[in-house]
């Protein structure tokens, strides 16, 4: 292995491994700080929480958009064939939770 090197070329080949070898240390070091084990952990459930409410958001906007291409025409007008008996429906679950309420007070 050391033919044909010189005692300082061996040298500089010692030295230039120890260099490698404790900037090696020095990140591993950084890695397993607690401060850099926290931050990064930080930064990936920031991360995670982002991408859960940008899916969030995309699923929301498309059923909103899905029902509201139910009840509105592409013109904006309301459908009236629809609104009218989900209206109907809506009142007459109110009343029937309404007079369920009065029940319970009579007794």
């Amino acid at each position: 292995m050391s033919e044909g090197r010189t005692p300082a070329q061996i040298e500089a080949e010692i030295t230039r491994r120890r260099q490698d070898l404790a900037a090696t240390l020095d990140e591993i070091a950084v890695r397993v700080h607690p401060t850099t084990i926290v931050r990064d952990t930080k930064a990936k459930a920031v991360s995670a929480v982002d991408r859960t409410v940008g899916q969030a958001y995309v699923a929301a906007h498309r059923a909103v958009s899905r029902t509201r291409s139910r009840f509105v025409t592409e013109d904006g007008s309301p459908r009236l064939d629809r609104i009218v008996p989900v209206a109907v429906a809506g009142v007459a679950v109110v009343a029937v939770v309404a007079g369920l309420s009065v029940r319970r007070r009579r007794r």
